[in-house]
């Protein structure tokens, strides 16, 4: 009788870390998920390239400019751009009364509207957020002081109340970026508190504070970075609303003074030749418009991203 030899049962092959990672779709980042919807606006993408090259030129303004801002050539006053009858290669956008390079001009102002953007927002953001922090987190009388005070600046029309902040801290560039930083301070501090009082009441507030957390832990560690998406797309509108404002000064005599190669004051000086040279005003009005409008529409491009309930 033949005797039957039981066989070992097969090998089953074991999956590896690197097949089981493989095989399981990896999560996009929320920072991928962003630029992803963001991309989808080209709108959005055109603005962002645009402000990019104005951010460029910007940086490389004294490499960039053919002549420095304030270099007058007295023998070439109020000369056309270059593909116009008298104008020149020299000077491709022409000259202004004083006969000063506007291409170089517009450069070196763009620097300046860079500038004023930044330091704007920087200060209207860090007391915005504190400020809106403190009355969010703890509500009663600060909350009330607070918020009543934004009321009454809000109540006064912004450019009416840079102009009398302005009036009484004296003309300037600085003052007026101070002015127009109180200006939109009222803004982040409602957008901030509205945040703060959703978020507040949330599971993971109510988990931090049982596990110990102090007052200062849970406002900037724990609630602020869940505001900050809001908080973002303002930052970028109130960029653009201060470079219109600081030309909205500086054409009014209280911002920057001449001989500052700033876009508002360039407009200022050249009310004048308005019909007897157009190009001293197109350009720097020019200048104005691409910009407020390029960082507008990124604006709304990245609202759409970074607000999951206007995601297509």
């Amino acid at each position: 009788m033949t005797q039957v030899t039981p066989q070992p049962p097969a090998a089953v092959p074991e999956l590896d870390d690197d097949t089981t990672t493989e095989s399981t779709p990896k999560r996009p980042s929320p920072l991928r998920d962003v630029w992803r919807s963001f991309r989808r606006n080209r709108a959005a993408l055109v603005g962002m390239v645009i402000i990019a090259l104005i951010v460029l030129i910007a940086c490389l303004a004294d490499v960039v400019a053919p002549y420095s801002p304030v270099a007058q050539f007295r023998d070439s006053v109020l000369t056309p751009p270059f593909w116009q009858d008298g104008g020149t290669w020299r000077f491709i956008l022409g000259t202004d009364d004083l006969g000063r390079d506007i291409l170089s001009r517009l450069i070196h102002g763009a620097r300046l509207s860079m500038t004023i953007g930044v330091i704007v927002v920087s200060l209207s953001l860090g007391i915005g957020v504190l400020l809106g922090l403190l009355a969010g987190f703890l509500r009663g009388w600060v909350d009330t002081v607070i918020m009543r005070l934004m009321d009454i600046m809000l109540s006064i029309p912004s450019l009416l109340l840079a102009v009398v902040v302005v009036a009484v801290l004296g003309p300037g560039l600085f003052n007026a970026m101070l002015a127009i930083a109180v200006v939109y301070l009222p803004h982040y501090v409602r957008l901030t508190r509205s945040s703060v009082i959703t978020e507040r009441e949330r599971e993971y507030v109510m988990a931090s504070r049982l596990a110990g957390a102090g007052m200062f832990r849970l406002m900037f560690i724990t609630i602020l970075p869940n505001c900050l998406a809001p908080l973002i797309v303002q930052a970028t509108l109130s960029f653009s609303n201060a470079v219109l404002d600081a030309a909205a000064l500086g054409f009014l005599g209280l911002g920057a003074q001449p001989p500052t190669p700033e876009w508002g004051s360039m407009l200022a000086d050249a009310r004048q030749y308005v019909l007897q040279a157009w190009w001293v005003v197109t350009f720097p009005g020019l200048a104005v418009l691409i910009t407020v409008l390029a960082f507008n529409i990124m604006g709304d491009g990245l609202r759409d991203a970074l607000d999951p309930r206007l995601k297509r």
